[in-house]
């Protein structure tokens, strides 16, 4: 199974924001990758609404609350394509694999 196509992708560390993580991927679609890793965190979204400089509310669709090690596991597995085995549980921190398949 052909999976993969040369890219890079970071991830921000809330507690340095100034250190993006970055991973390096190879022959996958960008979009398709930018949305499967959003559905995959859906779970963990945080749901907050902020004020940007000029007072309108601000509703961010990007931050996910969601370890670094998961991070780690879930490049892994887009890596190896068993991502699609696999959801993220945000109430107990880990990964889950998907029954019945």
């Amino acid at each position: 199974m052909r999976c993969l196509q040369s890219m890079k992708f970071r991830f921000r560390k809330n507690l340095f924001p100034e250190a993006p993580l970055t991973y390096e991927l190879s022959n996958i679609n960008r979009t398709k990758l930018e949305n499967l890793i959003h559905r995959f965190f859906d779970p963990a979204k945080l749901d907050m609404e902020l004020k940007d400089r000029f007072g309108n509310l601000v509703v961010p669709r990007e931050w996910f609350l969601v370890p670094l090690f998961i991070i780690d596991e879930v490049v892994e597995k887009i890596r190896d394509c068993s991502i699609v085995n696999f959801c993220y549980d945000p109430k107990h921190g880990k990964l889950t694999e998907i029954n019945g398949l």
